[in-house]
């Protein structure tokens, strides 16, 4: 079935792939969204403990899907991976180690004869929650604006400058990109903490920060809007590969990829918007949650095909242009692809193991007795 694909068919194939596991991780960032509430929605050891808890049983989701997500682009990007996570490499083991200390917090934070209390361990997961994902922001941000490396003949990479990645932060667009993920990871949490748990004083702070974030987010995402559909973006020419800078690409790349660009960036909008709309006012707000989420996930598919389809730079060079790197000129061959691809065929039922197990966790609202039976609770 795959082998019958041409090369140019199987990398479109696999950045869909990276680009749904993409969305998937803007998603589940509202763990980390959630770990930058613990002190607003948790006034008392038990409002905290409650709130730790409740994101407690998603938090090995994001890290499990960030993993994925790398695994992924060294699988079937090589060169895409070598030259950003081989070159960026201060600017990647920065969000690694927020990372690590939020599986060290959730590890230790009530573990017996704890030597450094919860409030340290609260603090690394506000790290994680904070500093983590406006640093993924800033890193998805460099392909749209680029970064600056070369490649050689031998199509071996190198990087240009001495910060290596930690540039990226000094651009703009990154930096406000970032910040625009973690209001929208932030909201997601506040309205997933009104349905995954049941404590009222919880529900009336998490019903306010759907407000507050909501009015944070909307604008930031209006503004981002703008940027990246009126910027110049790096187009190349299928038959000679060369590259030239072109204004607004991706918006010409959204009109012309309804399917795989515009109707999900619409319908995913639309969805985050009914979820503020349905969580404005708290309560239960029944759909909410997975409204916003799902519309989030919508919308970090869409927003990934536009940085490599339709014959687009998927990773521009600011240092020279022709080494930018494409679909075509950044992926493992068509044999790696085709083997690849038939072990994706077991991706839905991974998926469908994360849904049940994440139904079963979910199945009622977490209450502190609950937390309070349970010896392994974080």
């Amino acid at each position: 079935m795959f082998e019958s694909l041409s090369h140019a068919a199987l990398q479109e194939y696999w950045w869909l792939i990276i680009a749904v596991l993409g969305g998937l991780l803007m998603m589940l960032t509202f763990v980390q969204g959630g770990q930058t509430l613990i002190y607003t929605l948790g006034k008392d050891e038990r409002g905290r403990t409650l709130v730790v808890n409740a994101l407690g049983r998603k938090w090995e989701l994001t890290f499990t899907t960030l993993v994925t997500f790398g695994g992924a682009l060294f699988a079937a990007f090589p060169l895409f991976y070598a030259t950003s996570f081989g070159g960026a490499y201060w600017a990647w083991i920065a969000i690694l180690l927020c990372f690590v200390v939020q599986a060290v917090a959730y590890e230790f934070r009530r573990k017996a004869g704890n030597t450094f209390g919860p409030k340290t361990y609260e603090v690394f997961l506000y790290i994680n929650g904070s500093l983590g994902v406006i640093l993924l922001g800033v890193a998805v941000g460099t392909l749209f604006t680029g970064a600056p490396f070369t490649v050689d003949d031998r199509h071996l990479s190198h990087w240009a400058g001495p910060a290596r990645g930690l540039e990226a932060a000094a651009v703009p667009f990154n930096v406000l990109l970032g910040l625009t993920w973690l209001a929208l990871a932030r909201l997601l949490a506040a309205l997933y903490f009104l349905r995954a748990v049941a404590d009222d004083d919880v529900n009336a702070r998490a019903a306010r920060q759907v407000r507050l974030n909501a009015v944070i987010f909307l604008p930031l995402f209006a503004v981002v809007a703008v940027l990246l559909f009126t910027m110049d973006a790096a187009g190349y020419d299928p038959q000679t590969g060369a590259v030239v800078m072109l204004p607004h690409k991706h918006l010409d790349n959204l009109l012309a990829l309804p399917l795989r660009a515009l109707i999900p960036l619409a319908l995913g909008v639309a969805g985050v918007v009914f979820g503020i709309a349905r969580g404005w006012r708290g309560g239960r707000a029944r759909g909410a949650f997975w409204a916003a989420a799902g519309g989030t996930a919508l919308v970090g598919i869409a927003l990934f095909g536009l940085t490599a389809l339709n014959d687009t730079a998927m990773y521009p060079s600011t240092a020279d242009l022709q080494s930018s790197l494409t679909l075509r000129n950044a992926s493992a061959s068509h044999y790696t692809l085709t083997v690849m691809s038939y072990v994706s065929l077991t991706v839905p039922f991974v998926l469908a193991y994360i849904a049940y197990a994440w139904r079963q966790m979910s199945r009622t609202p977490l209450s502190s007795e609950e937390i309070e039976r349970d010896s392994a609770s974080y």
